[in-house]
């Protein structure tokens, strides 16, 4: 279960907190909604639950915080914001890398693409999925973990009467096998008729905290539905009764010949079509717009089904749980479907997915860990079977997920080819103009540019490294699977250091083979100082692609990464200059006298040597800048991170 206590908000300049005191609990087994209209405060309420913003309260999922929880991605299923992922990465590549981040087999995302109905797309691009499609996807990647608890974020916002309703019985299902559901919404229809609790929410404080059965009765208004070929004639006649004996009787057209009455009932409103001749086709008591066609809208035609929607099958009949009521509702309570029918669509509906799979299998117990599990016990209907829980997660899982993470989208390819082409260009214009050090002819840096192509291509795939994870909400580091952690930052800083070193050797070698096709040799012979040169290559490129990870990581953005970057030789470079005092040399002369008296016995392999030429490079201003950026880089981020734990 849930428990959320005293929830607020920090307070926003001279305007109230937009969540003030807001404690309550959600139940395994039910689905929760947090009800309230745009601006109420649902979603910051989601966010101070989740740890994502900062403020005062606490949150207990099962009895503990989620910072105390080792694999959060596995306890608490989230939805939050609009677009799942980077829209050039497949539906599968999507699933995976979130599987190797939340330590997951790779299976495990076939099984949720399965239940969601997304098979059929797994090969799609995110950038072309619908609204509904897209929705699915949150969902299944809300499911990897196999989660006790599911937080979502108005998941059924902008989804069509169909595809909400697959959502609710997903939902549904999910409780009926004892996992706990909270949800938002600012419809109070949707939340009566698919919750077993509703929490309302006004101006950030808690206004109810009810039954769905007791919220549909004293909070949505009681109403006659009334469905007659003279709607018209009959809605005037009971304005005229109305105002005559002066009560209070609202009548609300509905479209068609369809009309609700407020304020009356189906005795008075009967007597009146009677009295005046007019043939009434229904007459139902409701609660509020729970009655007949409760979230099947009027369609005055037909209309195409959505993109990625199953069509609809001309002999199929539809599901108990999609049927509209015509009948009235008893005790005052709506209409709800079992949830029998809400966890098991028939399969030929034209609004369930097409994977949906039957209802053959016996329930299992609780969601979540071992808990309530047999071996024995598989997956209810509609959702993904249980999965094992593992103690700890493997090493590999953060580096699994980096390079899942860079090969799935052709960004960083697009980097390397264009740095390529620019370093070779670059090098035969400056081969030509002449007066150019071969050091520099080969690595295509001319001397107006602060950084070579390649130091900059390698700084852009290191920003993008997190820049991407806080551009997409399903990535965004603290939520989900993707932890802000040292493992996921070592595995960043050791995928991008190897991409660095193939762009550095490539790009060497591509501007040497272009030199040699187009002047021969005698521009291309090997430096008999190749050794330290290479090193020196070789370090600023991968010292760029770290400042990019780090400065990413700490500012949350690319392009603060790849600024951060370029301002290294702008910036640092001359402060670092006019601190030395002097030829960059004379800092390291004598460093292999003075580290042979201080360790008086030798090195292994001439140790030594390597170390001296190490401290020549970051003697060197470049060399300086660069290593007093990355250390400061790095103090910042462990900072930032121990701040958001200690929120």
């Amino acid at each position: 279960m849930i428990q959320a206590l005293g929830l607020t908000s920090n307070p926003r300049k001279e305007l109230p907190p937009a969540v003030d005191d807001v404690s309550f609990e959600a139940h395994a087994g039910r689905v929760t909604m947090l009800l309230g209209a745009p601006g109420a405060g649902k979603t910051t309420a989601l966010r101070l639950m989740l740890e994502l913003q900062p403020g005062r309260g606490i949150t207990y999922f099962r009895g503990r915080p989620l910072h105390s929880i080792g694999h959060p991605s596995r306890e608490v299923g989230v939805l939050l914001g609009d677009v799942p992922g980077h829209p050039a990465r497949t539906v599968r590549g999507h699933v995976r890398m979130l599987c190797a981040a939340a330590g997951v087999p790779a299976r495990r995302g076939d099984e949720v693409l399965e239940t969601v109905g997304l098979v059929s797309l797994r090969e799609e691009r995110l950038g072309v999925l619908s609204r509904g499609m897209d929705r699915r996807l949150g969902l299944a990647c809300a499911l990897l973990g196999d989660p006790h608890t599911l937080v979502l974020d108005e998941p059924a916002r902008g989804l069509s009467a169909g595809e909400n309703r697959w959502l609710h019985g997903m939902l549904r299902a999910y409780a009926d096998q004892g996992g706990t559901v909270l949800s938002t919404t600012a419809d109070p229809k949707e939340a009566a008729r698919a919750a077993d609790r509703v929490v309302t929410l006004d101006q950030g404080r808690l206004v109810a905290d009810q039954p769905a059965a007791d919220f549909s009765r004293t909070r949505l208004r009681p109403r006659v539905a009334v469905r007659t070929p003279h709607a018209a004639r009959l809605s005037a006649l009971l304005t005229k009764e109305a105002r005559t004996a002066r009560r209070s009787v609202e009548v609300a057209e509905d479209g068609g010949n369809r009309i609700s009455v407020y304020g009356s009932t189906c005795a008075e409103v009967g007597e009146t079509a009677f009295r005046n001749g007019i043939v009434v086709h229904q007459l139902a008591d409701e609660t509020g717009d729970m009655g007949p066609g409760a979230g099947v809208p009027h369609v005055e035609g037909p209309t195409a089904p959505e993109e990625g929607t199953p069509a609809p099958q001309p002999s199929a009949a539809p599901s108990s749980g999609a049927q509209p009521s015509a009948a009235p509702s008893t005790g005052g309570q709506p209409p709800t479907a079992s949830p029998a029918s809400a966890a098991t669509p028939d399969t030929g509906h034209p609004d369930g997915p097409p994977d949906f799979r039957p209802a053959d299998r016996p329930p299992t117990g609780p969601r979540g860990g071992d808990e309530g599990r047999g071996a024995e016990s598989g997956s209810s209907a509609g959702l993904p079977p249980p999965l094992s829980v593992r103690s700890a997660p493997r090493p590999l899982h953060p580096l699994r997920y980096e390079i899942r993470r860079i090969t799935g989208v052709g960004t960083g390819f697009l980097v390397g080819a264009a740095v390529l082409v620019v370093s070779a260009l670059t090098a035969v214009l400056l081969a030509r103009i002449g007066h150019t050090p071969q050091p520099r002819l080969l690595a295509g840096w001319p001397r107006e540019l602060p950084l070579p192509p390649a130091a900059i291509g390698a700084g852009l795939l290191g920003a993008l490294a997190f820049g991407d994870e806080f551009r997409h909400p399903a990535l965004a580091a603290d939520r989900g699977g993707v932890p802000r952690r040292l493992g996921l930052l070592t595995a960043k800083l050791l995928v991008t250091s190897a991409a660095a070193l193939v762009l550095a050797v490539l790009t060497i070698g591509c501007d040497a083979e272009l030199l040699h096709l187009f002047y021969g040799r005698e521009l291309i012979e090997i430096p008999a100082d190749w050794l330290p040169l290479g090193a020196s290559w070789l370090g600023l490129v991968v010292g760029c692609a770290w400042a990019g990870v780090l400065a990413a990581g700490v500012f949350r953005s690319t392009t603060a990464g790849l600024a951060t970057v370029v301002a290294v030789p702008l910036l640092v470079g001359p402060v670092v200059r006019k601190l030395s005092e002097g030829p960059p040399v004379r800092a390291a002369a004598g460093a292999s006298p003075r580290m042979r008296e201080a360790f008086p016995l030798r090195w292994p392999f001439g140790g030594e040597r390597y170390l001296e030429g190490a401290l020549r490079i970051i003697a060197q201003p470049m060399g300086g800048a660069l290593a007093l950026s990355l250390a400061v880089l790095l103090c910042a981020y462990l900072l930032t991170s121990l701040r958001n734990r200690a929120r």
